[in-house]
C-alpha cells in the first residue's frame, strides 16, 4: 500500500518520498523501496462505461481523487463524448481535458463545459483546458516508424520482466468457495444472496455488494454461481440481468433440491 509507505515515512507525496529514499534516510529493510510512476491509460472509456456502469465509474473517480499524492495517474479516451459516458462524477475529478474537434456544440460543452471543440479544423488541432485556463494547440502527426522507436527505448529501460498481475483481495471473513480455489463450491452467502435477487426481482451485482457489504470481485463470482445454477440469465451489459425464477417458494425448493 503505497499510502501507508508513505505514512511510515512521514511525507506527503511520491516526491518526497522517493527523494527520502534516494537519501537513504528510509530502510528497505522495513518494506521501503522506490516508487515508480503508473500511468493508467483506457483507451476507451465509453467501453467499460457500457459494460460495467456505475460499478466501474465509482472506482475510476476513487483512484483519480486519491492516486495522484502516490505517483499513480490516469489517462481516460473515448469517442463518444456523451453525457452517459463523461458523467458529472468523471469530469469534477478530471480537471485537465484535451479536445478534439467534435460534431456538435453539445459535444464540446460535455468536455469542456463550454463551445469551442466543434469549431476546430481536425488534424490534430485541440483545445487543452487545465483549471479554467483553454489552450489552443496543435497535436504533432506521429507514424509508424516513430511509434516502434519510441516502444523500443522505452523496452531498453529498466523494467519488470513480465506483465504484473494484481493480486486478489483478501476473502471477507472465513469464507471458502471460489475464494478459496474450489469452483465446485458455491459461495456461503450463495442462499441469501439467491433469496435478494429473487424477492427483488433484480440481477444485480451491486445490489448484492450493498446488502452484503463485499467487494465486487466475490460479488461478481456469487453472480456467475448464480447464473450458473440457471437463477438469473446471461449478463446484459450495464443492465440487471433477468430473474428466471419468479417467487421465493420456488426458489426455496430449488435450494434443497442442489443441496441433496
Amino acid at each position: 500500500n503505497r499510502y501507508e509507505l508513505l505514512k511510515r515515512a512521514g511525507v506527503r507525496n511520491i516526491k518526497e518520498y522517493n527523494t527520502k529514499f534516494i537519501e537513504r534516510r528510509l530502510n528497505p529493510e522495513k518494506g521501503h523501496r522506490f516508487l515508480e510512476y503508473i500511468v493508467l491509460v483506457v483507451d476507451e472509456f465509453a467501453d467499460l462505461i457500457s459494460a460495467a456502469g456505475k460499478e466501474i465509474e465509482l472506482p475510476i473517480a476513487r483512484l483519480a481523487q486519491k492516486a495522484r499524492a502516490i505517483g499513480i495517474h490516469l489517462i481516460i479516451a473515448t469517442q463518444r463524448p456523451s453525457t452517459n459516458v463523461i458523467t458529472g462524477v468523471i469530469k469534477a475529478n478530471f480537471p485537465s481535458r484535451i479536445a478534439f474537434r467534435v460534431v456538435s456544440m453539445v459535444d464540446s460543452r460535455t468536455i469542456l463545459d463550454q463551445p469551442g471543440a466543434n469549431q476546430l479544423i481536425g488534424r490534430g488541432d485541440m483545445l487543452l483546458m487545465t483549471g479554467s485556463d483553454i489552450i489552443r494547440a496543435q497535436c504533432a502527426f506521429v507514424d509508424t516508424p516513430e511509434v516502434e522507436k519510441i516502444t523500443d527505448f522505452i523496452g531498453r529501460q529498466k523494467g519488470y520482466p513480465d506483465a504484473m498481475y494484481l493480486p486478489e483481495p483478501p476473502s471477507e471473513g472465513n469464507e471458502e468457495g471460489l475464494l478459496s480455489g474450489d469452483p465446485g463450491k458455491l459461495d456461503p452467502l450463495f442462499a441469501d444472496a439467491a433469496r435478494l435477487i429473487v424477492s427483488q426481482q433484480q440481477g444485480s451485482t451491486s445490489l448484492i455488494q450493498r446488502k452484503f457489504s463485499i467487494g465486487y470481485n466475490r460479488a461478481g463470482r456469487i453472480m456467475d454461481q448464480l447464473y450458473a445454477k440457471g437463477i438469473v440469465g446471461p449478463s446484459e451489459g450495464s443492465k440487471a440481468r433477468q430473474v428466471l425464477i419468479t417467487d421465493l417458494d420456488a426458489l426455496e425448493n430449488f435450494l434443497r433440491s442442489i443441496e441433496q
